[in-house]
């Protein structure tokens, strides 16, 4: 898939102020790597009730994290419209069960203070996010 350019500046400001931190994986299908990936797939991801959902990017090690750029915020985009607005509370609540934590981007979160969301994602992977309690 095309980087779109909130993509491309997340990515260029995590290179800028986390040189150190590691490169994270784009376009991750967690989902069908959850339930496994090759024949069948489409099934067992109906059977967990799931969908091929992709994070746009993501660190394992040490902590599960990934990072959604939501863009069209402003615009009506596909983000901010009913439908794509339920898709992606779908997406981000089933990640959550699945032992992500899933921080979401905005253009103008990465224009007004890019800095925060970077130290943000990198306390996160260097401290280990805490997993919720079972109840």
């Amino acid at each position: 898939m095309a980087q779109s350019n909130l993509e491309r500046a997340f990515l260029m400001w995590w290179r800028r102020l986390a040189p150190d931190a590691s490169a994270p994986v784009e376009e991750y299908r967690f989902a069908a790597a959850h339930v496994g990936l090759g024949p069948g797939i489409r099934k067992r991801l109906k059977a967990a009730g799931l969908q091929d959902w992709r994070f746009d990017f993501c660190w394992f090690v040490p902590n599960h994290v990934a990072v959604e750029c939501d863009g069209g915020i402003y615009t009506r985009g596909r983000h901010t419209r009913g439908k794509g607005f339920e898709g992606d509370i779908r997406k981000i609540n089933a990640a959550q069960r699945l032992g992500w934590v899933v921080y979401r981007v905005t253009a103008g979160m990465l224009r007004y203070d890019p800095a925060a969301i970077v130290e943000m994602i990198v306390e996160a992977l260097a401290s280990g996010v805490q997993e919720p309690h079972e109840r």
